[in-house]
């Protein structure tokens, strides 16, 4: 069960690596963009996820994942906050997150916990949180694309690029 926490820790770095990339390369009015339609720009997407880290990994193993004082719809509201704001929310609760999910022990994972009064086991918990950050970490990468277009520096292989990316990886084979 280690394992598995360390694999959950490696993944979780992985996700924030990529939104923080992404967040650095654009500026304050393109963190707060958003494609028609009005979808959630950046911006909004960090604000929620902000909240939500705190909200679950905050004496995750003590108190329901959905504390009394966080207020959902509001982050979901436009604030115009600064690239530098953005990035502080962005990192205080990958802090949160991190550090909840690093001071567990394999016992831990057995250990029934809460959110919003339905019991998870804390291993489902690190489990539904694995499937919510990628799905926005995603959907930031994507509108930092669409912004910068053809400027855009892969976060992975970049198109076109497998083979060279193979063969640096496995040799000349």
């Amino acid at each position: 069960m280690q394992r598995y926490l360390d694999s959950a820790l490696q993944r979780f770095h992985s996700y924030h690596d990529m939104g923080t990339k992404t967040i650095e390369r654009l500026d304050t009015a393109q963190l707060h963009w958003q494609p028609q339609g009005a979808p959630n720009s950046i911006a909004m997407i960090v604000k929620h996820l902000h909240g939500n880290m705190l909200s679950r990994w905050t004496d995750f193993l003590t108190t329901d994942g959905e504390k009394p004082n966080r207020h959902r719809d509001e982050e979901f509201e436009e604030d115009q906050a600064s690239k530098e704001t953005i990035l502080q929310r962005w990192h205080e609760g990958w802090d949160c997150l991190l550090k909840a999910i690093g001071s567990l022990t394999p016992d831990d994972l057995e250990k029934t916990v809460y959110i919003r009064a339905e019991a998870h086991s804390a291993l489902d918990a690190i489990n539904r949180q694995m499937t919510h950050v990628p799905y926005h970490v995603g959907q930031m990468v994507y509108i930092g694309k669409m912004i910068l277009g053809d400027h855009w520096q892969s976060l992975s292989i970049p198109k076109g690029q497998s083979a060279a990316f193979n063969r640096e990886k496995f040799g000349n084979k």
